[in-house]
């Protein structure tokens, strides 16, 4: 599939900015316009590097930090209302003169670090908690990005008829639905991440990054990362760079206090490592069980692993605890629904 098409196809719906945005860059592209100029160089990249993702999120930066203003009556996250079917012809000088930001945009990986995806982490936590008696937890993220999900203690989340964590943390997960579920009591005393490019969502800079990641009318996650920023940005967590193989030997290496149940937790990451990555985190994690407690929690969509790129036709994701899979969700999280 040509670059031109992969922008053309890779949204659906005409209701919202990116799938205009998309095919009029695509369009662009085949027409020789300023978009060719662009991505002079990257027709090559493999399909999971997402070089529409990279533009959108560049040209998403250009509108956040005001160089773009004219642009922002067509981002429903910061108000704006107008046709979306307007927008390339508003785009496309913002392109052209902001054409050097935006190549250095390609070379940025995509990167949301999703929290609605701390559900997972609480459904999948709240079983291993229970199957070893354990309530004190040592956490550990690799592909943590900026590690928000490490502070899963301090979100709020309402679902089917329970509800769990602290009543008044600026975030609150909404929608989690897993009607049955129970959440077991925990205590977070130790987190840590690891990535190949960590960003420090205490920054400005890092903060404008994941922002301009999320897709401008979905508000719910606008609202979610908002929060979750806060709450990052008065608890710090550490998230190293590192490979994630290399980084888990090294933790698990290190002794923990006994009573403590260490638990490995990765969300929607196995598809961008290689499949030896993927074989190594395996056989680390295996390797250390027969040292402390440990519990594996995982959401992926079914079949990941090495060159799958998350889109959403394919299979959705399930939270996974030890392989054995317990619920099964969204790629951005809510709603859950229990297996079994």
């Amino acid at each position: 599939m040509s670059l031109a098409d992969r922008f053309r196809v890779h949204f659906t719906g005409e209701h919202h900015l990116y799938w205009h945005l998309a095919r009029a860059l695509g369009d662009d592209i085949d027409a020789g316009g300023v978009t060719a100029d662009l991505v002079a160089g990257w027709e090559s990249a493999p399909e999971g590097a997402v070089i529409q993702l990279r533009l959108l999120a560049g040209l998403f930066r250009e509108v956040l930090t005001g160089r773009a203003d004219e642009l922002r009556p067509f981002y429903p996250c910061l108000g704006g209302a107008a046709d979306p079917s307007g927008a390339w012809a508003v785009a496309r000088p913002v392109v052209e003169r902001s054409a050097a930001r935006l190549r250095e945009a390609l070379e940025v990986a995509p990167q949301t670090n999703e929290v609605g995806r701390s559900a997972a982490l609480l459904v999948g936590l709240s079983h291993a908690v229970r199957a070893s008696g354990l309530h004190r937890v040592r956490l550990l993220e690799p592909g943590a990005s900026a590690g928000l999900n490490l502070l899963v203690d301090r979100f709020a989340f309402t679902g089917s008829g329970w509800s769990a964590g602290p009543p008044d943390s600026p975030l609150v997960v909404t929608g989690v639905e897993a009607a049955g579920f129970v959440p077991e009591p925990f205590e977070v005393v130790a987190r840590r991440g690891c990535d190949l490019s960590p960003v420090d969502a205490a920054t400005d800079e890092g903060a404008l990054r994941l922002r301009s990641f999320v897709w401008p009318f979905q508000l719910e996650r606008h609202r979610r990362l908002d929060a979750a920023l806060a709450i990052a940005r008065a608890n710090p967590v550490p998230v190293d760079a590192a490979g994630a193989a290399d980084w888990l030997a090294a933790q698990l290496d290190s002794a923990v206090d006994e009573g403590v149940l260490t638990v490995v937790w990765q969300s929607i990451t196995a598809q961008y490592w290689p499949a030896e990555e993927v074989a190594r985190v395996t056989s680390v994690i295996d390797a250390a069980r027969s040292r402390m407690p440990l519990a594996r929690v995982a959401m992926e969509a079914r079949g990941a692993g090495a060159g799958r790129v998350t889109d959403h036709s394919a299979d959705y994701p399930v939270v996974e605890v030890d392989e054995v899979a317990v619920a099964r969700c969204d790629f951005h999280g809510p709603p859950f629904t229990l297996l079994g």
